[in-house]
């Protein structure tokens, strides 16, 4: 079937690509959809080149899915236009997320809400994605009341401008070299630590910070859990980590929290302090599995679990999660053009 890849030649378009070749989706022809200015360049999908077209033309072609990684201002224009053409759209941005007609799928939690009829489906914010992957697991059996997370957020969740700040700078550090390069950050981001994400907002919070709070309610289809967040950006490549401070309606058995996240679909536990293993961004880095350790009581309070969550932003925070989201749409069904579809995700599973 044909797969139209909206912000095809982006960090996460490019990372989409590479994830429904790795996975196998069963595509016939891929669709590269690019702003005009890429028009015209070539991708490469298993072995294959394909030219980048615009959204017109995109389409036209009349894929039957369409994989959105282009920003908000693309997707709210064109997502509408791709599904009045029959065409199921899968967005990465946050422009659809909270609105109350469109799903917000984390298929290991919620795919279940999905219906035929779901014509813009909504992807969530990365770092929302691996904490309620880690989570819900536990939501389930003690009931979540309170989280309060902090954030330690890989560059590459800005796009590539801010991949090319960091190493700039790192190589002017090191190399003593004096090149121009354009700041995606306010600030140097190499040996710094910046605590903000996207814009502030009235309540002082940026609105990363209250994408956590909104989407694990909406995802975990639970408005009663309170959530508080401080996120920050750090100069690592890899993915992710998050300082995760959890507490429950019902006592907990550490080590029953342990077995519970090894048989959860999607979560590798790496929690071994006497041998010092514990996730870390590096060892997350093209992986699609969220990485939990660092578990602990905490002391101060009863009922409360300390945890320490790693995933790579670009697979599992983005791109896997879309294709997972398809598979499961395959699966099921639930596309206009129907095929035969063995699903091959970690949905359900060890993946």
């Amino acid at each position: 079937m044909k797969v139209a890849v909206v912000g095809a030649t982006g960090l996460v378009g490019s990372k989409v690509l590479q994830v429904l070749a790795e996975r196998n989706f069963p595509v016939t022809e891929i669709i590269p959809v690019a702003s005009e200015r890429s028009v015209g360049k070539e991708i490469d999908f298993k072995g294959k080149k394909y030219k980048v077209v615009g959204m017109e033309e995109g389409i036209a072609a009349k894929p039957a899915l369409a994989i959105f990684s282009a920003g908000g201002g693309t997707s709210l224009e064109w997502a509408p236009k791709f599904a009045e053409a029959g065409i199921t759209v899968i967005d990465n941005s946050s422009s659809w997320r909270m609105d109350p007609t469109k799903k917000l799928v984390v298929p290991e939690i919620n795919a279940d809400v999905l219906t035929r009829e779901d014509k813009i489906i909504a992807n969530p914010n990365c770092s929302t994605i691996q904490m309620v992957v880690a989570l819900n697991p536990l939501h389930k059996k003690y009931k979540i009341t309170r989280i309060v997370v902090s954030t330690y957020q890989s560059v590459t969740g800005t796009g590539k401008k801010a991949v090319d700040q960091l190493r700039a700078e790192r190589e002017k550090e090191v190399k003593g070299v004096h090149g121009e390069y354009t700041m995606a950050y306010t600030y140097p981001i190499d040996l710094n630590a910046i605590p903000q994400i996207d814009v502030f907002l009235e309540n002082g919070y940026t609105r990363e910070e209250m994408k956590m709070v909104n989407e694990t309610k909406k995802i975990m289809r639970d408005d009663s859990i309170r959530l508080t967040a401080t996120t920050v950006r750090i100069p690592v490549m890899g993915g992710h980590s998050e300082s995760v401070n959890v507490e429950f309606e019902n006592e907990y058995d550490i080590d029953h929290v342990k077995e519970l996240l090894r048989n959860a679909p999607g979560v590798v536990l790496v929690d071994d302090p006497a041998t010092q293993k514990y996730p870390m961004p590096m060892h997350a880095h093209e992986k699609d599995e969220v990485f939990a350790g660092r578990l602990r009581r905490d002391e101060t309070q009863p009922k409360t679990l300390n945890m320490w969550v790693v995933s790579d932003n670009l697979r599992k925070g983005a791109a896997t999660n879309t294709v997972q989201i398809a598979e499961y749409l395959l699966a099921k069904n639930l596309l206009e053009n129907p095929i035969n579809f063995e699903a091959n995700s970690s949905i359900g599973t060890r993946g």
